[in-house]
C-alpha cells in the first residue's frame, strides 16, 4: 500500500488519509511529491491519480484520490479502529463536517494556511472577512460538540481530526479561540496517530 502526500507534510487532506491508515494499524509506504515543482502533473503520477492530486492511495493496483473518499474506503476495507460513527445519522454528520471544512471558511484557509500549523509561518492579523469566518467556525464547532469536550460523537472519529485541523490554524497562530475549542483541538492533536504526522521532518521554512 502506498500513500502519496505533499513533500512538506502540510496538507490537511494528506493528514487525515495518513491518520486513517495509522489508526487501522496498516503497513504502508509514503511517497512525498514536490507540489511546488508540479510533480503531481508528471506523467508517472498523472497516470496513477485520475485527479493528479494528493493524497492518493494505491492499494492492490487501485488508485484513489480525494481524502474523504480515501477515509471511507479505508474504513470499509479494513478492520480496526472505526473511522466513522456506527450510527447512521452521526456518520452522515461526520461526512458533513468533512465536506464543510473542505468547501467553506475560505478566508481562514487563505489567511491561516497549514504552513502556520506545521512550519511555523506567521501571517498578518485576520481580515474582517476572516474574522467573520472564525465566528461561523466557532459557532458551528460549539453546536457540533454540544457540550462534549473530547470528541464530536462520544468517541473518536476522523471528523475530529478535520475539525481540529481547521481550529489549529488559529490556535497555533495565537488568534483568539474560545478555550473550550482550544482544549478540544489540542486533545485531538495529542492523539498518537496525529503526532506521527506532526513529527515528520519538513524542509526549512522559506516563503510560506
Amino acid at each position: 500500500m502506498l500513500l502519496y502526500v505533499d513533500s512538506n507534510f502540510a496538507s490537511p487532506y494528506a493528514l487525515v488519509a495518513f491518520v486513517s491508515l495509522i489508526e487501522k494499524g496498516l503497513t504502508f509506504d509514503v511517497k512525498p511529491l514536490e507540489l511546488f515543482a508540479n510533480a503531481q502533473h508528471e506523467s508517472t503520477f498523472a497516470s496513477t491519480s485520475i485527479t493528479q492530486r494528493v493524497p492518493t492511495l494505491v492499494h492492490d493496483g487501485f488508485a484513489l484520490s480525494e481524502s474523504s473518499a480515501i477515509c471511507e474506503y479505508i474504513d470499509e476495507s479494513f478492520a480496526g479502529t472505526r473511522l466513522y460513527p456506527t450510527d447512521l445519522r452521526e456518520r452522515a454528520r461526520a461526512r458533513q463536517i468533512q465536506a464543510w471544512v473542505r468547501s467553506d471558511l475560505m478566508p481562514i484557509r487563505e489567511e491561516r494556511p497549514t504552513f502556520v500549523v506545521f512550519c511555523g509561518a506567521r501571517r498578518p492579523a485576520l481580515s474582517a472577512q476572516a474574522t467573520e469566518a472564525t465566528q461561523k467556525l466557532f459557532a458551528a464547532a460549539s453546536q457540533l460538540l454540544d457540550g462534549r469536550t473530547e470528541h464530536l460523537f462520544g468517541q473518536w472519529s476522523i471528523a475530529d481530526v478535520d475539525l481540529a485541523m481547521m481550529l489549529q490554524r488559529l490556535v497555533v497562530h495565537g488568534d483568539g479561540v474560545p478555550q473550550k475549542l482550544v482544549d478540544y483541538a489540542n486533545r485531538q492533536w495529542r492523539r498518537p496517530s496525529v503526532q506521527q504526522w506532526i513529527n515528520h521532518a519538513r524542509p526549512p521554512l522559506t516563503e510560506y
